[in-house]
């Protein structure tokens, strides 16, 4: 009871500052509400007011992907940085602080700002010090901002940017949800899925040549049990940013159209149905879509491959109501079998993997190629999908292992029979490296039910053609 008394009252006390404040003709004091993504801050229901805006840079070694870790510079220990949320109008005093273990100097650009640089000119602070400057929100939109501490480059590619949304006077249209999703670029020693700590690698940077492009920071970030939720019926808006350093960004959501489109970040929606969007390195843009179907819809950088093969893959579950007239699923699905047609054979991967030394490094190995190449048509789980891709979980394709290793490696094309259903389709060769067969099948082998085995990189070579 003492403890509510308490709480009454502070609160009290606090609400009468304020609107002696506002009697005065000063603005309020508030400090602002931060979250990391996918999270946004809830719409500005108020006027003006003088905000404090209070962010830690560190430097913290944190997951990029399944069995990848990478030292990250951030803004408040996480990547990407915090969603700021101002209002036209409003008076803002920046605190950055730099944690005292560090071993950088960093600052902020945000291009909300209008001053030099930014605000990095007056934010540039050494490890165990704060620094402090103030901004007036003259024009509303969502910015990217970012560190701008020589080499810029390096501190933006080791992940230090996020969003500020200065929320125009009148507020944004109201909908349901509101989402975070920014995408940015990694440039690391090894290639995609190469396990352990990974460096950062310049020359990559230069060559624009990312091992790695995501979204929210890591691969999976908004995937998997990480995906975001909506329902049927409901209107979505995405802040999406893009922290680059070097790319532009195609943004889609597979199976929607953005109902209204605020490109490059500004408060005007001055496009309609639109299927995807160009988002600038260093910019932003918002999108708004009502959901009228259930399902998993996939956002994607659709540069396609920087999503199935370098991670820029989020996910939207929708729950509800199936409108059969809206999309009415497979109604059908009958044979079709046009004369002649090749079998495309796709080129390698290039460096091969490094050797595993035990079973178990096979499989965390496979696991990772089994995501990067396979996942896409036999599915998280092995299970295929009906008519199309053979299931692997269960599958007693796989008893065969020598016939298992000639697919993969050679590529199949004619019909085949896997627990006692016909699939007739095309299998290209998928220009793996020896010891990538191995791990992959060795990972499949011992997944979803399948007999346990292992497959060396010298059963490989005796398959191939």
């Amino acid at each position: 009871m003492q403890r509510f008394i308490r709480f009454f009252f502070t609160g009290l006390v606090a609400a009468l500052v304020l609107l002696a404040g506002a009697a005065c003709g000063e603005k309020p004091a508030i400090e602002a509400e931060l979250t990391f993504a996918p999270a946004v801050p809830p719409p500005l229901d108020r006027g003006p007011a003088h905000v404090t805006v209070k962010m830690e840079t560190s430097e913290v070694r944190m997951r990029l992907a399944d069995g990848v870790e990478y030292v990250f510079w951030t803004f408040g220990g996480r990547v990407p940085g915090p969603f700021v949320r101002v209002r036209e109008g409003d008076d803002v005093e920046f605190h950055l602080s730099n944690h005292p273990e560090s071993k950088m100097p960093h600052n902020i650009d945000l291009h909300a700002v209008t001053g030099p640089g930014g605000g990095a000119a007056s934010s540039f602070t050494a490890p165990g010090h704060t620094s402090k400057f103030s901004f007036k929100a003259l024009n509303p939109g969502l910015y990217i901002y970012h560190c701008a501490t020589a080499p810029v480059g390096m501190h933006i590619a080791n992940g230090m940017y996020g969003l500020i949304l200065v929320e125009p006077a009148g507020g944004l249209p109201e909908v349901d949800r509101e989402y975070y999703v920014l995408q940015s670029e990694f440039y690391t020693k090894g290639r995609f899925g190469d396990a352990g700590l990974q460096p950062f690698d310049m020359q990559k940077a230069l060559d624009e040549n990312p091992a790695y492009v995501v979204f929210n920071g890591s691969v999976g970030a908004l995937a998997g049990d990480n995906a975001v939720p909506a329902r049927v019926g409901e209107t979505v808006r995405l802040f999406v940013g893009n922290g680059g350093p070097n790319l532009v960004s195609s943004f889609h959501v597979i199976g929607e159209i953005f109902d209204a489109v605020y490109q490059e970040g500004g408060t005007e929606a001055n496009q309609k149905n639109v299927q995807t969007t160009l988002v600038p390195a260093g910019g932003s843009t918002i999108v708004e879509f009502k959901l009228e179907a259930p399902g998993t819809f996939l956002m994607v950088d659709h540069s396609i491959f920087r999503t199935f093969n370098k991670g820029a893959l989020g996910m939207i579950k929708v729950e509800g109501d199936e409108d059969l007239k809206v999309y009415s699923g497979k109604q059908s699905d009958e044979i079709y079998q046009p004369e002649g047609g090749a079998v495309q054979t796709m080129p390698a991967s290039g460096q091969a993997q490094a050797p595993a030394r035990t079973k178990a490094e096979r499989i965390a190995a496979g696991k990772i190629i089994y995501e990067r190449n396979c996942q896409a048509c036999h599915q998280a789980g092995g299970q295929g999908l009906p008519n199309a891709f053979p299931p692997l979980a269960k599958a007693d394709y796989l008893k065969n292992k020598s016939q298992a290793i000639r697919a993969v490696a050679n590529g199949l094309t004619g019909p085949i029979v896997v627990n006692g259903e016909k699939y007739d389709g095309v299998m290209p060769a998928l220009g793996l490296k020896d010891e990538e067969i191995a791990n992959v099948l060795t990972y499949v082998l011992n997944s979803w039910g399948n007999s346990p085995g292992e497959v060396t990189p010298a059963e490989v070579r005796a398959q191939r053609k």
